[in-house]
């Protein structure tokens, strides 16, 4: 049995079984991006519930994972060289299962390059904006008078849904096969209904997106993931 007490977080959150991974996330875009990857490569996992308040996240517990106290984190009892290893940032963990696992990188080294791109794309340009867009639209963003910050968002996400249309306009997937470019990308797409601002960035006119939602939805693992761990 793999011995995790070097691993502060396990104190508050226990492993039931401490040789499979241990993640510790919440339903959101990112946190469901690790739950569906796991689902969908069939990696054993054990998920913890980390709620978003400040008593859950900012916890010296969660803080010993992830200085940073955000979802999603984990723990893999089978790390680089059998040795077990914490990790951080929902892009770098899809990066880390894929490697592991040997699935959703691409065939070929330049496809896994494809993929991590596309990870990068959504790390640093959908989730920042779309989330900032959300914060205007439905957060306390939203009480501010001030039209140009939310337009400033809007205007963004149209760019960036501009840019995965072209991109999905003769391809199922955006690296051509189906990858963590995807499990890292769609989860934000489903956030805007979440957001309520679908009307606002013109969804229906980007219709290569639309239907790569639907069909990226239709996945079991991703039905799986997306409740996993369950928010009650």
């Amino acid at each position: 049995m793999a011995d995790l007490s070097g691993f502060p977080i396990t104190s508050r959150w226990p492993a039931a079984n401490p040789d499979i991974i241990q993640l510790y996330s919440f339903p959101t875009p990112n946190g469901v991006k690790v739950s569906i990857a796991l689902e969908e490569m069939g990696l054993s996992y054990e998920a913890h519930k980390v709620t978003l308040s400040d008593t859950d996240v900012k916890s010296d517990a969660f803080l010993s994972l992830n200085p940073n106290n955000k979802i999603p984190a984990l723990v893999d009892p089978n790390g680089p060289d059998g040795a077990p290893i914490g990790l951080f940032e929902s892009g770098a963990i899809l990066i880390y299962l894929a490697e592991k696992s040997g699935k959703l990188i691409g065939d070929t080294p330049a496809e896994k390059y494809k993929a991590i791109q596309w990870v990068m794309f959504q790390m640093g340009g959908i989730g920042p904006m779309f989330g900032q867009l959300g914060y205007f639209s439905k957060f306390a963003g939203a009480e501010i008078e001030d039209p140009r910050p939310r337009q400033r968002y809007v205007d963004e996400a149209k760019r960036l849904l501009a840019v995965l249309d072209k991109e999905l306009a003769d391809k199922d997937w955006i690296i051509g096969s189906y990858s963590i470019a995807d499990i890292a990308i769609a989860p934000w797409l489903r956030g805007l209904d979440f957001y309520g601002v679908k009307e606002a960035v013109g969804w229906d006119s980007f219709p290569n997106v639309v239907v790569y939602l639907d069909r990226f939805l239709a996945r079991p693992a991703v039905q799986t993931g997306l409740v996993t761990p369950p928010r009650d």
